[in-house]
């Protein structure tokens, strides 16, 4: 059997993103569920969030981030070997969103798959990169998180409109002289699929033609979970990449609720000089978009890190997913 040339390792080369242009403020949330701005902000830490228009998609979306993402890599669409586009909150099954994404942003001849792993998707599709690459199976993967949580999530839900929003975001993952992105902590919980996901199915519409299956989720239950099980994973994503936490540059955690981000900052020991990610304060928790939009949003700041960055993606399923990368 003849094996392809390999590479000595991946790396994340760039990233790119897109937000929709409508910010939606907690008063404005307010105007369809009983809450305040103050409560908001206490149990979430958002304190506004984008909202797509009606004629944008989860498709449209991953091509804009996409496109961003292999323009700063210098890059031709043409030298992407694979697209990944993860997402919960496509609402067409058939045919798949990551071919439609890749022939709109010219990779018209890439292998194309979604990644149907919720909130810990992104993480998952950076891990598949890196194992192509290494097999020498892909050289430019571009890996995309997406999501129209809108579509979804019951606007007059008092325990969820606030928190969704919409987005997207990219990286492009390269061959590298040396390792660059660590290895993957990953696993699932199927006992506990029943937190977070559909009470209904869509063909529920069949009998209750009116009828529009939203997303649920049991938060404090959750929230254990991600605090306790998922610090847990991440601080063995750290091990796993042969470094201790004192060494960690920057912690990008699915920016599902800023309090589990303290929650998980605590349990980790991180050092002050790590930046913590807190995009959700005015990104709302996008789901699979959620770490590479706050990636963009750390490396375009003024005191963008540099050095390992640890990722930590966790959500529906149960699932989850950790590792290290080296910052573009």
């Amino acid at each position: 059997m003849r094996v392809s040339a390999v590479a000595s390792g991946s790396r994340v080369v760039s990233v790119g993103a897109y937000r929709p242009a409508r910010v939606v403020t907690n008063a404005e949330i307010c105007e369809r569920i009983d809450s305040t701005d103050e409560w908001i902000r206490r149990r979430s830490g958002i304190v506004s969030r984008r909202f797509s228009a009606e004629t944008e998609t989860v498709t449209s979306m991953a091509a804009a981030a996409g496109r961003q993402a292999v323009q700063r890599a210098g890059l031709e669409p043409a030298d992407i070997d694979m697209v990944l586009l993860a997402t919960m909150s496509r609402v067409q099954q058939t045919p798949p969103a990551a071919p439609q994404v890749a022939h709109e942003i010219g990779a018209t001849t890439a292998a194309a798959l979604d990644l149907g792993v919720a909130c810990a998707g992104f993480c998952h599709g950076i891990a598949i990169a890196d194992g192509l690459i290494w097999a020498g199976s892909a050289r430019h993967v571009l890996v995309i998180g997406s999501e129209k949580m809108t579509d979804i999530i019951d606007p007059t839900d008092r325990s969820l409109a606030f928190l969704f929003a919409d987005g997207a975001g990219a990286v492009v993952v390269g061959p590298a002289s040396e390792p660059g992105v660590g290895p993957v902590v990953w696993g699932s919980d199927g006992a506990r699929a029943g937190l977070i996901g559909h009470p209904e199915p869509y063909t529920s519409m069949l009998e209750k033609p009116d009828f529009w299956p939203t997303m649920a989720m049991a938060g404090p239950e959750v929230f254990r979970w991600a605090v306790q099980e998922v610090t847990a994973t991440a601080r063995a994503a750290v091990s796993m990449a042969g470094l201790v936490t004192a060494e960690v540059a920057a912690f990008v955690p699915h920016q599902a609720n800023a309090r589990i981000t303290d929650r998980m900052v605590a349990g980790l020991d991180l050092t002050e000089s790590c930046v913590v990610a807190r995009d959700i304060e005015t990104a709302g928790n996008t789901s699979a978009a959620s770490i590479p939009l706050a990636l963009d949003a750390l490396l375009a700041s003024a005191d963008a890190p540099r050095g390992p960055a640890l990722l930590v993606g966790f959500g529906a399923g149960l699932s989850y997913s950790a590792l290290v990368v080296d910052l573009p």
